[in-house]
């Protein structure tokens, strides 16, 4: 753990030679940042503060899984400037974590939610996951009115979906797991509707906030802004230069060691790619889409229009309720 931060320290450094690094959003994530040990995690978060120009940063995000945070540590995240903490909880049922094969317990979970509100954590986002076999109405329902009675700052909700290479694919192959659309459909407007009636804004599709606590962090994402990613893994995006850092841990401590970049895959986005990022992920906010700027199918527009699909007005798509069910396939009917 501790070669790890050296070398994310490492990483940074190399890019300050080429790059003005000067942050509007750090997120620690990508895995469980609180997995490190206190002083691990003192190390990587004062090495940041130290090698970065900080002057322009609104967040300072992290990553947490309930089992591996407690009042030191969130204490500790706090006196280096964390302003928001994700905390994943994805249930509130006992059977549905087992399933999820998490390791922790509805009790623990809000026990850690308490100690970041304790600690002083400005903004907690929770972390809900729906459309799970054997996840009732009724259970999903529970985990909705109990996460809005902690009153969390942002709630982010995500059908579950199904990954190469994952235990949960090979399960759903085997039939031992199911994909129901329907079900996908009345969790996530049982979700809406409930999140909204309770003071939050809906301005992504999976995401869900007070009025100030927008991810500042994933809207940049969503707008396509430049970001820098470190660690195995790790994309990264400048202008429209993409590269990704080699997988493997070990090679990529050793390539750090050898004062190398470990980089293993690179590309320029032209702009056929670019747009349809663009459209992908503005379609997925409230804000929508600027058509001003892009280049979309106007037949298609009005199509979706008639189905109630797209709110009607020139100059910004935007989903409507219906819409926000269906966005990845309007985007790819946008684009055809």
């Amino acid at each position: 753990m501790a070669a790890f931060v050296r070398s994310l320290l490492a990483e940074l450094v190399i890019h300050q030679c080429s790059l003005d690094i000067r942050p509007h959003t750090i997120f620690l994530g990508g895995g469980t940042p609180t997995m490190l040990s206190e002083s691990h995690l003192d190390s990587l978060l004062g090495g940041l503060r130290s090698a970065l120009d900080l002057s322009q940063l609104e967040e300072f995000c992290l990553e947490a899984n309930p089992r591996t945070i407690g009042p030191a540590k969130a204490a500790l995240l706090h006196s280096h400037g964390v302003n928001r903490v994700s905390l994943g909880v994805q249930s509130w049922d006992e059977s549905v974590l087992r399933l999820l094969g998490r390791d922790h317990s509805p009790a623990e979970a809000e026990e850690t939610y308490y100690e970041l509100r304790d600690a002083g954590i400005p903004s907690v986002n929770l972390d809900l996951m729906f459309s799970i076999p054997g996840q009732t109405p009724a259970i999903w329902l529970a985990t909705l009115e109990k996460t809005l009675s902690l009153k969390p700052d942002h709630i982010s909700a995500y059908n579950l979906t199904y990954e190469e290479d994952t235990e949960f694919l090979g399960k759903l192959q085997r039939q031992e797991l199911d994909e129901n659309p329907d079900r996908d459909a009345d969790q996530f407007f049982a979700a809406r509707d409930l999140l909204t009636a309770g003071g939050f804004e809906h301005y992504e599709v999976s995401n869900y906030a007070r009025p100030g606590h927008r991810s500042i962090h994933n809207e940049a994402y969503w707008r396509g802004a430049d970001y820098l990613g470190l660690g195995p893994s790790a994309f990264s995006t400048i202008g429209r230069h993409r590269w990704k850092n080699i997988a493997d841990t070990p090679a990529w401590l050793a390539s750090l060691e050898a004062g190398r970049i470990p980089i293993v895959e690179s590309e320029d986005l032209d702009d056929a790619s670019w747009l349809t990022e663009r459209v992908a992920l503005e379609l997925r906010t409230a804000d929508g889409l600027d058509a001003t700027q892009r280049t979309v199918n106007t037949e298609q527009v009005n199509r979706l229009q008639q189905q109630h699909l797209i709110h009607p007005g020139p100059g910004r798509i935007r989903l409507t309720r219906e819409g926000f069910a269906l966005a990845d396939s309007i985007a790819l009917e946008l684009l055809s």
